[in-house]
């Protein structure tokens, strides 16, 4: 498959993590970062199902040598993703991966649009829920924002069986923050009808090694 080159401005720049729920365990996978564009697909405006803007997955490495950030222009080829519920991103197996101008730095405070720590950072922090609403219209540019991909095994005795899938959305920012809110509970559905709960003592006992600054 031939791939489709793009050119645009960064508008966010965010860890990719894929989680796994089976009832009450939770498991991550830390695929690299997510980088939303404003510009040109093959030469055509970027355009995807809900704003002007595309997201493309990259690795770990990629931005280790490239250090990109909020307002950097990039340009690169690359492919669209074969199961768009596994990744949160359009386009991913980037090439050709090119820092075309640095941008001006974005903000300094919530949202925080500064060069994102490494993916080990963001393991060690642990995250709280996000409420979507308040991601999408105060989070998304954040670095300390998330959304992720969530395969669900329904039967837990049976891995290979029904799944479902699902985006949620995570803060892995200050516990200060200003902008954060946690939105409901997550519900997981598990076999034979049941339904796990995830409660408010999950988060606080993942984020519980942090300061409320930190």
């Amino acid at each position: 498959m031939d791939k489709s080159t793009f050119k645009g401005l960064i508008t966010s720049i965010q860890p990719r993590i894929r989680l796994t729920r089976s009832f009450d365990e939770a498991s991550h996978i830390y695929l690299g970062y997510a980088v939303k564009i404003a510009g040109t697909i093959d030469g055509e405006e970027t355009i995807s199902s809900n704003q002007n803007i595309v997201s493309i997955g990259i690795g770990k490495a990629a931005q280790a040598k490239f250090n990109f950030k909020v307002n950097d222009i990039i340009s690169g080829a690359c492919l669209p993703v074969p199961d768009p519920d596994m990744e949160p991103v359009d386009y991913y197996k980037v090439s050709k991966l090119s820092k075309v101008e640095e941008g001006e730095q974005g903000s300094i405070s919530a949202p925080w649009e500064l060069v994102p720590p490494e993916l080990e950072v963001y393991r060690e922090r642990g995250h709280r829920r996000l409420a979507a609403r308040t991601y999408d219209v105060k989070c998304s540019s954040c670095m300390w924002g998330c959304r992720m991909p969530v395969e669900i095994i329904i039967d837990n005795w049976n891995p290979r069986g029904r799944r479902k899938y699902r985006f949620e959305t995570f803060c892995y920012g200050p516990l200060s923050c200003k902008l954060y809110k946690a939105g409901p509970n997550r519900r997981v559905e598990g076999r034979g009808g049941m339904v796990y709960v995830e409660e408010d003592w999950v988060d606080e006992a993942t984020v519980a090694h942090r300061g409320i600054d930190e």
